[in-house]
Parts: structure tokens; sequence; C-alpha cells
């Protein structure tokens, strides 16, 4: 499940990017790449290709508040997460600003774990429940891009 949350955490990412993207234009090619298989690249105001990078996004993510601000913080630190899914304790190898990131985020949105060095075990308790709620946002932003509509990072 490790995995393909990480993969939905991702995609929630970049759906709320193409939403913030002011111009339809730039949307479309992104989404176009994306279904080509190819890294996002878009022009530059001096006309050069420039690939949109995780950089990029986490200036985005400076703008956002509330849930979608934590569901990138949390992505992010996921991301580390995600690698040491094998070990007994993974959010103990995590740096301590990310394992906070995600106990916050955990704990504010879906309950727990009470622990602050929570096993794998109980931490896995919740996950069942956070892949739901980011499926289920991932669906509703998605239709909102299916209906072309462009929303400012701060109403997300």
């Amino acid at each position: 499940m490790i995995p393909i949350l990480r993969q939905e955490l991702d995609s929630l990412i970049r759906v709320v990017y193409l939403l913030s993207t002011s111009g339809l234009d730039i949307r479309n090619e992104l989404i176009a790449q994306t279904l080509a298989n190819q890294s996002w690249t878009i022009k530059t105001v001096n006309g050069k290709t420039k690939k949109v990078t995780d950089r990029d996004m986490v200036e985005l993510a400076s703008g956002l508040m509330g849930w979608t601000k934590s569901v990138y913080k949390f992505g992010c630190a996921f991301v580390h997460l995600s690698s040491l899914h094998g070990e007994s304790n993974p959010l103990s190898k995590l740096r301590d600003e990310d394992r906070v990131d995600v106990l916050t985020h955990m704990r504010h949105y879906h309950g727990g774990p009470t622990s602050d060095n929570p096993s794998i075990e109980e931490f896995c308790i919740f996950l069942p429940d956070v892949l739901k709620k980011i499926s289920g946002n991932l669906e509703y932003y998605i239709k909102h891009l299916e209906k072309n509509e462009i929303i400012k990072v701060s109403e997300i």
C-alpha cells in the first residue's frame, strides 16, 4: 500500500500544480506530456524550455494553506518514509522535521498515531483511511481539471 499511497500523493500534488497554472495552454501541454510519459517542461518568459522541478512544486507549496499545505509536506516526507517501508520503525529513520510533518498531519487529519515513535504496525493502521482521503481529493480536483477551471493556490 505504501508505494500506491506515494503515487497518489504525487498525483495529488501534480493536480494541485495543474489547477494553479495560470494558462490553460500551459496546463494542456503539461497534461499532454504526462500522457506521453514525458517530464514536465514549460517555456520561460524568454522562450527557453525549462523542466518543472520538485523545487517548483515546493515554491507552489509556500502559497498553500490548510490541508493542501499539510498534504504537500506530508507527501514530501512520505517520499523518504516509503523507501524505509521494510523497517520495523521507519519514522525513527526520518529527519526530525519530516517525522514531525508526518505525525502532525496524521494526527490532525486521521487521529493518530499517538506515539511520537510509532512502530510500522501502529502507523499502518491509519494508511487505508489516508489512501481513501487522498484518492477522494484527487478525484474531486481532477473533476475541476476536466472543467478547465483555474483555481488560485490560496483557494485550494
